[in-house]
């Protein structure tokens, strides 16, 4: 993905226009157009400028993982109704086959009871709600899978 792409990509995750931009750092809608089509660059100072405006590191704006920028956007532009309407467990599947063969070998029942417990402690303990307790535990999880995985 090429740097105008990016700053496209970067504006429209924040919601901006081209005039807004270009009024928020002195310059023209034209010379925003520009950088993003990669027609010119900005300057290291406009750059700076844009990377603060779109609430990133210079870094960040300038050198990215592709990979993860595009994760981020199909995040950012996914609706709660569209992540209600996706099986989640069919979609990570095609990656991980054994999501669609454990619940005939494995006893749900008793680890999502024991996972539920964790669930209300978290509640409990600091006032989440249970969306915030289930992904507090999905974050914990992943912390465990990464000591195990070193």
């Amino acid at each position: 993905m090429s740097l105008g792409n990016r700053l496209s990509g970067a504006r429209k995750r924040k919601g901006l226009s081209q005039e807004a931009v270009a009024e928020k750092l002195g310059v023209s809608r034209q010379t925003i157009s520009k950088w993003e089509t990669g027609e010119t660059l900005p300057d290291i100072r406009q750059a700076k400028k844009l990377a603060v405006l779109y609430g990133q590191t210079l870094d960040g704006l300038i050198e990215f993982d592709a990979d993860t920028w595009e994760i981020q956007d199909v995040i950012d532009r996914t609706t709660e109704e569209t992540t209600r309407k996706v099986d989640w467990t069919k979609v990570w599947s095609k990656k991980y086959p054994i999501l669609a063969q454990y619940q005939d070998e494995v006893e749900v029942s008793y680890y999502a009871a024991e996972l539920l417990k964790l669930v209300r402690g978290l509640e409990k303990k600091y006032g989440y709600d249970s969306l915030n307790a289930f992904l507090v535990l999905k974050d914990i999880l992943a912390v465990v899978w990464k000591t195990r995985t070193k």
